[in-house]
């Protein structure tokens, strides 16, 4: 039996039809272009640690500004909780300082707080898998056997917000938890990914890594 042939209606409709779900996707807030997938969680017994090489964030406007000498502030934050975001558990927010030698070609980053510590001389993907190396959240008190959620954030500083968290004073951490309570301004690079439910009995368990201080 011949097959119906499709009409010249039904393939202008399939037309129109792919060309909105294009423009649908090129429409996407860019927040949403950037929200990433999975996130990778080890644990060294004291504290959980991850690693998200499809994030990639030294790119777009942020390169630009370095390329062009200034310094850019990123800031990171690590959520723990026990019922899926609907409330927060614990939460470690931090702050990265990048710089790029323009003759060199290299990124050096330096990680604000207590524990400052300065590495430089990086490639792009080093820089980055570095700052992600540094996140750690502690894992006190959490049951192996209980099932737990992470979300790692990552948003690049917009230069007015720079002053008021680039300080070591713990009223600089609360500003810095208070911007990531809100949503990321419109064009404001930002990324996101999330992980669980997770157990510690289950997770990849790290053997030789020294604890870090919170």
């Amino acid at each position: 039996m011949a097959l119906a042939k499709p009409s010249r209606g039904s393939k202008a409709a399939a037309a129109i039809s792919r060309r909105r779900w294009l423009l649908a996707g090129v429409a996407l807030p860019l927040s949403r272009l950037w929200a990433a997938g999975g996130l990778s969680v080890t644990w060294d017994g004291d504290d959980l640690h991850v690693a998200a090489p499809q994030i990639h964030f030294l790119a777009g406007k942020p390169l630009d500004r370095l390329k062009d000498g200034a310094a850019v502030v990123f800031l990171t934050q690590l959520t723990l909780t026990t019922d899926n975001f609907t409330t927060s558990l614990r939460r470690t927010p931090d702050r990265f300082v990048f710089s790029y030698d323009i003759w060199e070609e290299k990124f050096s980053v330096t990680r604000l707080g207590p524990a400052q510590r300065t590495v430089s001389h990086l490639t792009a993907a080093a820089a980055e898998a570095w700052c992600l190396d540094s996140l750690a959240i502690s894992s006190s008190g959490l049951p192996q056997d209980r099932p737990f959620w992470l979300r790692f954030e990552l948003r690049a500083a917009e230069p007015k917000d720079e002053a008021a968290v680039i300080g070591d004073s713990g009223l600089n951490i609360t500003r810095l938890i208070e911007i990531f309570s809100r949503r990321p301004r419109d064009q404001q690079p930002s990324w996101t990914a999330d992980a669980g439910p997770l157990r510690l009995g289950e997770l990849k368990r790290l053997v030789g890594r020294t604890a870090r201080a919170l």
